[in-house]
């Protein structure tokens, strides 16, 4: 199988060297991996130095950087990369979207590529994302729906036990298994699905499009498949400094409520969107309202009830991008 990987970097060359020197150890299992490293105009000399990296390494006849005239986010990013292979008929198989602050365990994406071949249902598969010590992360998930809006707020095990299968992370499986949409952070899609479902919609600067990718191809009846074999170590927070492994770290950025409005919007109309912001505010005052009589801390990014309110019902939501 032949696999392009697109990777997006915006000032974070450090990290982007650290994953292509695991990307060469896979490709002695996937001897068709291709790697493309698209800089969004970091103008820190991100872009000079990772080609310097590739041609020291000796990588240059299976990696790539291509530096691009401005930021326009991660979906511009990801279509840069992938775009031109599918215009161009280069024979890739499959799309490895792989993040910035990443990097592979052995056979991350031989488990992948062993997995499209011998389910030829999945169309998009994802990786096991973890902590440098193990710790699984959560990277597949269930499509947004009003009852587990209520239940990310309010964060109540009651009302998490009584959702069922609607909660937006199911518990962690040892086993491969059908998801609704997966983390961008590590997934292999295969062409047809590029094809026939777009590119990724450079509506969002950034969070969301791999959700709002996963839903167009859900549409038409393409599967995604979690396939914990593949680990991959994702170093969260690293590239755009928002989280930590604990807790929110920073002050959400606007275009983070932009993203969740569009995609909200995009796919259940105003309507939907406001009764779900109703109930995301109301879970939340309740939270923080719980929190403090428990004297316990504040996990949730800085300010971001006001932020919340701001964006979303004042004076009716700022526009989108």
């Amino acid at each position: 199988m032949r696999v392009l990987t697109v990777i997006v970097n915006y000032k974070s060359a450090a990290l982007v060297e650290a994953c292509l020197a695991t990307l060469a150890d896979e490709r002695q299992r996937v001897p068709g991996l291709f790697a493309v490293v698209v800089d969004n105009d970091s103008r820190d000399g991100s872009a000079e130095r990772l080609q310097g990296a590739i041609q020291a390494a000796g990588w240059q006849d299976w990696a790539e950087v291509r530096a691009m005239p401005e930021n326009g986010g991660f979906s511009y990013g990801v279509n840069a990369g992938v775009q031109p292979a599918i215009q161009g008929r280069l024979g890739f198989d499959a799309f490895w979207l792989l993040n910035p602050d990443t990097y592979l365990r052995p056979g991350a994406l031989e488990k992948l590529v062993e997995f499209l071949r011998d389910h030829p249902e999945a169309a998009m598969v994802g990786s096991r994302l973890e902590f440098p010590d193990g710790t699984p992360q959560h990277s597949r998930f269930r499509f947004p729906n009003l009852a587990n809006v209520f239940d990310d707020a309010l964060r109540l095990g009651l009302w998490h036990r009584l959702i069922g299968d609607r909660v937006t992370c199911p518990p962690m499986q040892d086993e491969p298994h059908p998801i609704d949409w997966l983390s961008g952070a590590s997934m292999l899609v295969r062409s047809e699905v590029f094809l026939r479902t777009g590119p990724f919609d450079e509506g969002y600067f950034l969070y969301f499009e791999e959700l709002d990718f996963c839903k167009r191809a859900h549409a038409l009846g393409f599967q995604c498949y979690y396939v914990p074999q593949s680990r991959v170590v994702h170093l969260v927070g690293q590239t755009t400094g928002v989280s930590g492994r604990e807790r929110m770290t920073k002050r959400m950025p606007p275009y983070w409520f932009a993203s969740r409005s569009r995609y909200h919007r995009k796919f259940h109309g105003a309507l939907h969107k406001f009764a779900g912001d109703v109930l995301d505010l109301t879970g939340r005052l309740a939270f923080h309202a719980l929190r403090l009589v428990r004297g316990r801390p504040n996990c949730d990014a800085p300010h971001f009830v006001q932020d919340f309110v701001r964006h979303n019902f004042w004076p009716f939501g700022r526009p989108n991008r």
